[in-house]
């Protein structure tokens, strides 16, 4: 378990490189005070310090994360009353249409076709009619930046992935894509159920 510990941490590490990326979800995501807000895979809270940061926060907010560690590190690092759960994102332990808005970071280009439907579709489901959901994912719209992600081993996790066409096979109509080239390369979308 301890070892478990020591690479939620050195994951933790490594967020500067998903700031910007987390800040441009944030503003996409344009979260008001009466809303309830989901975190799937939240990981170490990265999205959710950067959701802290603001003056007017969400009525609610929510993260799942398979990884109890690496919610052990989120829970010293976010206010007190935000809730983190053990849990599966192909399963997630909501009601319908619970949320107004559902984000996903760093999670789709690490998954198969198949996984990534079942995780959208999930993620329409906890969404209320109208609810807002941003994912952000590996991507440049720099084909010589895109063409060097694709090279990584596929083991990396690190491929590139325009998340559009899946959102819109889960009945997901996206809106609004912002590309963030500091730190990680990145793809920032904004969708609507």
């Amino acid at each position: 378990m301890a070892g478990i510990g020591l690479l939620a941490r050195a994951y933790d590490r490594q967020l500067p490189l998903e700031r910007a990326a987390l800040a441009a979800a944030v503003e996409l995501a344009a979260v008001g005070p009466d809303d309830r807000l989901l975190d799937v895979a939240t990981g170490t809270g990265g999205l959710l310090r950067e959701l802290a940061r603001l003056d007017a926060r969400p009525a609610e907010v929510a993260g799942i994360d398979r990884r109890a560690a690496a919610l052990a590190v989120a829970a010293e690092r976010l206010p007190a009353g935000w809730r983190l759960t053990a849990g599966d994102a192909r399963r997630l332990p909501f009601a319908d249409g619970r949320f107004d808005v559902v984000t996903a970071c760093y999670l789709l280009h690490l998954l198969d076709r198949e996984e990534r439907a079942r995780v959208l579709g999930e993620i329409a489901r906890v969404l209320r009619p109208g609810g807002r959901v941003v994912v952000v994912t590996l991507d440049s719209h720099r084909a010589v930046i895109r063409a060097a992600l694709g090279l990584l081993p596929r083991s990396s996790g690190l491929r590139p992935l325009d998340s559009a066409d899946d959102l819109a096979e889960a009945g997901l109509r996206p809106l609004r894509a912002r590309f963030v080239r500091s730190g990680w390369p990145s793809s920032c979308v904004l969708a609507t159920s």
